[in-house]
């Protein structure tokens, strides 16, 4: 019998050993980014920056901590980003919200589970300064230490600290210290899709805190409201003029953000993202996120249950009582 002959497998490249360790983290850098960003399309471009910066490190081979590397290069870009998008979100047409992001309802990832990512929360970082919303996230979703943060931002511990005491104040002076209970809240957003999809107004007056606060992101969509709607009576108006619209609209229920939501549906096409943002200490819904945006809603177009197929966008059209 001759020698056995092996087929011995090509050794990985250097440009793949690069790929595979950058896909290791690349879930973690999404959610970092995303968390400090709020926009799909400029997170999967920072981490396409990231990507290349990477790929083209000359001692890429040498770095001891591959993960630290990639957040460094990656949170700096967001932050330098986000200074450039607040610039262009102060002259939005109308209220602007975070892109709507689906999460699975058992995800392990606590960074998508926390308060810190619900899209409440994430309106109220975009009342942040850049760098204070980097180091609030950075620390308060994603357990980073205030030297760690430091050394990924070139700052000192003590500013860090500094500087995550005043973005923690500020979120508690906006947001409390309590969230509540999961099952309440996919109940309450139940109660007020099907009270404001059937025109019920004294089932959404059962539901409504007094100063509750409505934001429609339209993207510029004519007869949106380009304010925030607040006061019970005010948003029970405009809901009880948009009733007439949901004929045909059916809801599915889903995780947005890591929390209940819901995404309505004019046959295939999705209409709308509605989530709910609930005092916890009664169980009132305190503001109502709407997103009808068709260039938000892209996200969620083949998510619908049953049609995995891409799905046209339904372009909604809201009349706005007058004098809001």
């Amino acid at each position: 019998m001759g020698p056995v002959t092996r087929k011995i497998a090509p050794s990985t490249t250097p440009m793949e050993a690069a790929s595979a360790e950058f896909d290791t983290h690349r879930d973690l850098l999404y959610a970092l980014v995303y968390n400090v960003l709020g926009s799909v399309a400029d997170t999967e471009d920072v981490l396409q920056e990231t990507w290349l910066a990477w790929a083209a490190a000359p001692g890429r081979a040498e770095v001891a901590n591959p993960r630290a590397y990639l957040v460094r290069i990656a949170i700096n870009d967001a932050l330098a980003r986000l200074t450039r998008l607040r610039r262009d979100r102060s002259i939005y047409p109308g209220p602007w919200l975070p892109d709507p992001m689906l999460t699975e309802a058992d995800a392990s990832e606590q960074a998508l589970r926390s308060e810190s990512v619900s899209l409440a929360m994430m309106v109220v970082l975009e009342t942040l300064t850049p760098l204070e919303r980097a180091v609030f996230v950075l620390k308060d979703a994603f357990g980073y230490s205030h030297p760690e943060i430091a050394d990924l931002i070139g700052r000192t511990p003590v500013s860090v600290r500094q500087v995550a005491h005043r973005a923690r104040q500020h979120v508690r002076q906006q947001r409390g210290r309590y969230q509540v209970d999961r099952e309440t809240w996919r109940a309450v957003t139940e109660r007020f899709l099907t009270a404001a999809i059937g025109g019920d107004l004294n089932a959404l007056l059962e539901v409504l805190a007094p100063d509750v606060a409505m934001w429609t992101d339209g993207g510029g969509l004519p007869g949106t409201a380009r304010r925030v709607i607040t006061g019970r009576d005010k948003v029970v108006r405009l809901l009880n003029a948009v009733t007439g619209l949901a004929d045909g609209l059916d809801a599915a229920f889903v995780e947005v953000n890591g929390g209940p939501a819901a995404v309505l549906y004019r046959g295939d096409a999705p209409y709308a993202v509605v989530v709910l943002d609930i005092r916890p200490e009664d169980g009132f819904v305190r503001a109502i996120y709407n997103i009808v945006s068709p260039d938000k809603l892209r996200g969620v177009a083949a998510t619908r249950p049953g049609r995995p197929q891409a799905a046209p966008v339904c372009v909604p059209e809201y009349p706005v009582p007058a004098g809001d």
